[in-house]
């Protein structure tokens, strides 16, 4: 293992010291860029340290023709290409300032660099997604400061993609291409001029797409995709006298109006359309997918939250104004007239002032309809907030009558599902009163501040400020004790919080794996995949990990390796994998509980990450019976 990870390990010394000269003063326009990317290279010395200590796997030096001296571990070729594309593009980026002294060709190359670093950013990415962590038994520090790096990355990538989407249609890259990840390998083998060259005159609509490299900062490792997208077609001429700094809309275009979206739903064959536009095109009798002509199983519309909030954010980013349709009082149907609601504006101002009034019974009935009206739509959500109501519900949620409470926060939960409303309900200071409620309301409020809780969890940043609001602790009282929706609101927001590395210990402190076992043993199976799911999330820890071990789960899991559904199973597999990594007394207790037989069936019939998970555990047993 010691030559590759070594030469490795040279490569990044390499890539730091081309650097040098961009912290010393070089570097130009690029100089931030070139920091960032030696920075985060630098951050896999450790990485590289201890798969070059690890014994285990063997894999040949590196030379000159790395690709093929690596074929038996691919992953190493790509980090490899990954590097050195690194170390030339920080070489020549330092080196670029003001040699072109023609403003046109230093603009042109100026471009070209920039997205050269979006090549060069995916490709290091994604090469550290490829490497096999469980092989080389990879520390948890490690491997969560390898996480943190490829969340950097990721974040870069969306950064250097909304300045170079007008480069990807300038190229004119096929939509195969682009899907696939090719237009990298495409683009770093050829200059811009060849690439014209090389590719047909002209292109069809249909040939042509540039798309957004989206991800979540919060995505947890091997989850499948929340965001349905839909492809962006542009014309095979782009007019070059276009400013090269005009603002390029991403993914966020309905098919039907081919306007930005601002409530984005999810039709059954996966696309996405702007709300009242494919709500019309059904109420007209349609029961085919607009864009792909495919018969719709089912007309449920799935409200789209997470391409809503990259909508949000992408009108934050540039500086133009929310997509709410509201323009002095009236607002914009989906046929382009506008309706007037200035009345509407005025009978929800008037229920606002309501809920500030003394009267208990107005204040009871004020809250009654703002909790109908917010569930409504996203239009009633705007107006609700616009009006001012979000800090006086806040103040409602502290008040005795039972029923003004839970319209409170039921109207607060609803008008969290509007993006732009968390922040506000942040600023309002709604955390701890809603966690108050979470623990002494009614039955109902609490589900609803249990489901408040997750919406609001959704931007990251919350985690933090809602972790240390003490609201984990009832949200596992509320797991233990709550009705089963109560159960599910609860479960759903403490994996959300979990996600965050800080709120685990939280979480373990406050007993959630008593918690979780009880589910797991729970006669009724009605909660094992949402108990193993949170237990997935915490096995990492090394808290979590002495808790789940003394409160006797590993015969639980294996029970669950041979009687569960395959998620269950594939979940029970991780777990099992985290808790007996450098732990040899897990590693013996799988073995004296006979977990071998059904690990090895799950190998043959579970799932990708079912069979690489149990892979490696059998691996892990292999080498403690040759001890």
């Amino acid at each position: 293992m010691a030559g590759g990870a070594s030469e490795l390990l040279q490569l990044v010394n390499d890539v730091v010291g081309a650097g040098k000269s961009a912290g010393g003063g070089g570097g130009g326009a690029f100089r931030k860029d070139c920091t960032d990317l030696v920075r985060r290279i630098a951050l896999l010395t450790h990485l590289f340290e201890e798969i070059r200590n690890f014994k285990g796997l063997e894999f040949p030096p590196l030379d000159a023709s790395t690709s093929s001296s690596c074929s038996t571990q691919p992953w190493v070729s790509d980090l490899v290409t990954a590097l050195q594309a690194a170390k030339r593009l920080v070489l020549v980026a330092t080196s670029f300032n003001s040699n072109c002294d023609a403003p046109v060709l230093a603009d042109e190359a100026s471009k070209r660099i920039s997205f050269h670093f979006q090549c060069a950013t995916w490709k290091l990415e994604r090469a550290l997604g490829e490497i096999p962590y469980d092989q080389f038994e990879i520390s948890e520090e490690v491997e969560e400061q390898v996480a943190l790096v490829r969340a950097q990355l990721r974040r870069a990538i969306e950064r250097y993609g909304t300045l170079n989407t007008r480069k990807m249609s300038f190229y004119g890259l096929p939509q195969s291409l682009v899907e696939s990840g090719k237009w990298v390998h495409v683009i770093e083998n050829n200059s811009s001029s060849k690439m014209t060259d090389s590719l047909p005159k002209s292109f069809s609509a249909d040939d042509l797409v540039h798309k957004s490299q989206r991800m979540s900062n919060s995505c947890v490792a091997e989850a499948p995709s929340l965001c349905s997208t839909n492809e962006t077609h542009v014309d095979g001429e782009e007019d070059m006298n276009k400013k090269p700094d005009a603002t390029v809309i991403p993914d966020f275009i309905c098919p039907i109006s081919l306007e930005l979206m601002r409530d984005p739903v999810i039709v059954a064959t996966g696309q996405t359309y702007e709300r009242s536009y494919i709500q019309r095109w059904i109420d007209c009798g349609n029961t085919t997918c607009p864009k792909t002509q495919q018969k719709l199983q089912n007309l449920t519309l799935t409200p789209n939250y997470v391409l809503r909030s990259l909508v949000a954010q992408w009108c934050i980013d540039n500086n133009i104004e929310q997509p709410t349709g509201l323009t002095n009082g009236k607002l914009k149907k989906s046929d382009g007239s506008f309706r007037d609601i200035s009345g509407d504006i005025a009978t929800i101002r008037a229920l606002v002032s309501k809920l500030a009034g003394r009267s208990i019974e107005e204040r009871r009935a004020a809250a009654a309809e703002i909790r109908s009206l917010s569930k409504r739509s996203t239009d009633n959500r705007i107006l609700i907030a616009e009006a001012g109501a979000i800090p006086v519900l806040v103040n409602l949620l502290t008040v005795e009558d039972g029923l003004t409470q839970e319209n409170a926060v039921t109207s607060i939960l609803n008008l969290s599902i509007y993006e732009n409303n968390k922040g506000l309900i942040m600023l309002a200071g709604a955390v701890p009163s809603i966690v108050q409620v979470l623990r002494a309301g009614s039955m109902e409020a609490r589900e609803n501040a249990a489901a408040t809780i997750f919406s609001l969890s959704l931007a990251d940043e919350n985690k933090i400020i809602i972790g240390a609001s003490g609201a984990i602790s009832a949200l596992v009282e509320l797991l233990q004790n709550g009705s089963t929706r109560g159960k599910k609101d609860a479960a759903t927001a403490l994996f959300n919080l979990c996600i965050y590395q800080g709120n685990k210990g939280r979480a373990i402190r406050a007993g959630i794996i008593t918690a979780l076992l009880k589910m797991l043993t729970d006669s009724s199976n009605c909660m094992v995949d949402e108990a193993l799911t949170i237990m997935s999330v915490l096995a990492n820890h090394q808290e979590a990990k002495v808790t789940i071990v003394k409160a006797g789960t590993i015969p639980v899991l294996i029970d669950l390796l041979r009687t569960g559904l395959p998620r269950n199973k594939e979940n029970a597999s991780a777990i099992l994998l985290a808790l007996c990594k450098r732990e040899t007394e897990n590693l013996a207790c799988l073995s004296r509980l006979g977990a071998v037989i059904p690990l090895t069936e799950l190998t043959k019939s579970g799932t990708e990450r079912a069979k690489r998970k149990s892979s490696s555990l059998l691996e892990h047993l292999r080498k403690l019976q040759q001890l």
